[in-house]
């Protein structure tokens, strides 16, 4: 029996069993490994510490009601992977050796899938890296796939509830027809300096502005952002933005809502208009905007009047977490039931 407080976990790591990894040598992949360390023997030559040859995804496995392991639209986060690793030129990771590795990964490790209503679930962390020595600017010959898993609570501590986001306009998160539109690391270190700025001031993350003009809306930190507006959802569409599943997934219930989508460029003026606005993702599911701070320009946008979340994020926060621990029919064939 497991001695964790499942309502009250951090959005952090936890040691669990074990992890799986494969490896990528001679122009194929190995078999998958499982392994109870979770410490790695690298080169230190390797490209993945020197050049950025890294790129992972992050999903989530829920309890439902019924006790049953779930897994939510885990192909698209194998596509996504891969699109990644193409960015960056590390091998295609076969789908069917991906799901092994993530059905493993779950399987081994199953008791730390947290119980259904404590809010909490298991994130699982796919992670691909150059660890074949390469001291010139060159792909890796060797790689390393690893799959770990850890329980985790909200990663807002205010779970569903409005938060305070801050406008950077002194860095950018990435260039245009860089690598924002892919899952690499490169990216989330260049936004750590500030978000951390930003924490201390209680904001609980950024918004970034494009790189070209700071006019337009790309995305908030780890999160796609998105607004309603007579009975619209729209969320910006640019280059340098992450495809979030996430996202995808609410744009497709804001339709089954009745609502009309528009992904398309998000002038920052228009956030005077919007009726309500959010940040969303794998970790926070969706994180409703209170409060958006542009130093800069001395100005301040409020939504969430009198600390009230807005109707439809409200519904599609339900409708997706309700599909996800399998309490919402799910009639778009996204959810895949492990036995275990």
């Amino acid at each position: 029996m497991l001695n964790l407080d499942w309502g009250n976990l951090p959005f952090g790591y936890v040691k669990t069993n074990c992890n799986i990894r494969a490896y990528y040598r001679e122009g194929k992949w190995s078999d998958i490994e499982v392994f109870t360390d979770d410490k790695i023997d690298m080169h230190i030559a390797a490209t993945c510490l020197h050049y950025g040859q890294e790129c992972f995804e992050g999903m989530k496995a829920y309890r439902g009601k019924d006790g049953k392991i779930r897994l939510f639209r885990w192909e698209e986060n194998a596509k996504r992977l891969n699109v990644s690793a193409d960015r960056i030129l590390v091998p295609q990771l076969p789908l069917e050796l991906f799901k092994k590795a993530l059905f493993t990964v779950i399987e081994k490790n199953h008791e730390f899938v947290p119980p259904f209503g404590t809010g909490a679930s298991m994130y699982i962390r796919p992670l691909l890296i150059g660890t074949g020595a390469q001291v010139g600017i060159n792909p890796a010959s060797e790689y390393t796939l690893i799959f770990f898993v850890t329980p985790v609570g909200p990663y807002f501590k205010c779970g569903f509830a409005p938060v305070d986001v801050l406008i950077e306009r002194n860095t950018d998160r990435a260039a245009p027809q860089g690598t924002g539109n892919v899952k690499v690391g490169g990216n989330y270190a260049a936004s750590v300096k500030a978000s951390i700025e930003a924490r201390k001031e209680n904001f609980s993350s950024l918004m970034y502005l494009d790189a070209k003009e700071k006019k337009y809306i790309d995305e908030c930190g780890p999160a796609n952002f998105f607004a309603i507006k007579d009975k619209t959802y729209i969320t910006p569409a640019s280059p340098s933005i992450l495809p979030s599943i996430t996202n995808n997934s609410l744009i497709e219930l804001a339709k089954d809502l009745g609502l009309k989508v528009e992904r398309r460029k998000i002038e920052v003026s228009e956030l005077d208009n919007f009726e309500e606005v959010g940040q969303c993702g794998t970790a926070a599911v969706i994180s409703p905007i209170k409060r958006i701070v542009d130093k800069e320009k001395n100005k301040e946008y409020t939504f969430c009047k009198d600390g009230n979340v807005g109707v439809y994020s409200t519904k599609l926060y339900n409708l997706l977490t309700g599909i996800q621990f399998g309490e919402v029919v799910d009639t778009h064939n996204w959810i895949t039931i492990l036995e275990v």
